[in-house]
């Protein structure tokens, strides 16, 4: 293979489940596949999955940062079951790196960009909550919309870039054709759903504080 050295560092596109810190102060990535037992920061150096005490990438291994060259390629991998959750990261690939015929392996990368995938419920993302799942000293996000997350804590996108830090930008779903534009009448009526709900929500903290003063 021809040797590269490129004036600026090659583009690529991966799949990642978000992470949050245990005293909510940072955000991380945790991998989808060889890598889901390590969480790396937005600029980070590849570890060895298999926890061998060699440069990540190896010869004779498999560890190292993976990326592919489209971000449709990317989004093509949220079908799969286990990577519905996941988001899409857009990454700067840095240090040595091998190049494939769809992405690349390589030692360092930046994490650009970050887009959320739909809520479960078909809605476009428009919060992060807890999903349940976790590692030490890391709590798993999910993306979910404004009416799935109603009562439950949740992250804004500006909240996740903020703790990301500079030059980390938090994106929605990319459109569909079919969907782009979609009706006013169904925007509003989830948008009074999640009202609603957290209505409900209050009205019943509030009834528990009365039962509790009494």
């Amino acid at each position: 293979m021809p040797e590269e050295r490129p004036a600026v560092p090659p583009t690529g596109w991966k799949l990642a489940f978000p992470m949050l810190s245990a005293d909510g102060t940072r955000v991380g990535f945790r991998g989808v596949s060889l890598g889901g037992r390590i969480v790396y920061g937005v600029l980070d150096d590849a570890r060895c999955g298999y926890g061998r005490r060699h440069a990540s990438p190896a010869k004779g291994c498999d560890c190292g940062f993976y990326c592919l060259h489209t971000a449709a390629e990317a989004q093509a991998l949220t079908c799969a079951t286990d990577c519905g959750d996941a988001v899409i990261l857009q990454v700067g690939v840095l240090g040595a790196y091998t190049r494939y015929e769809r992405g690349m392996r390589y030692a360092r990368q930046r994490v650009r960009t970050v887009r959320m995938a739909a809520c479960r419920c078909g809605r476009p993302a428009r919060v992060f909550v807890r999903d349940g799942t976790g590692l030490p000293g890391w709590r798993g996000l999910q993306a979910n919309c404004h009416v799935c997350a109603a009562g439950l804590r949740v992250l804004t996108p500006a909240e996740f870039g903020r703790l990301a830090g500079p030059g980390v930008h938090v994106t929605g779903e990319a459109p569909h054709p079919a969907d782009s534009t979609p009706p006013l009448r169904q925007e509003l009526a989830a948008e009074a759903a999640a009202l609603r709900a957290r209505l409900d929500h209050f009205q019943e903290r509030l009834r528990r504080l009365e039962e509790g003063a009494q």
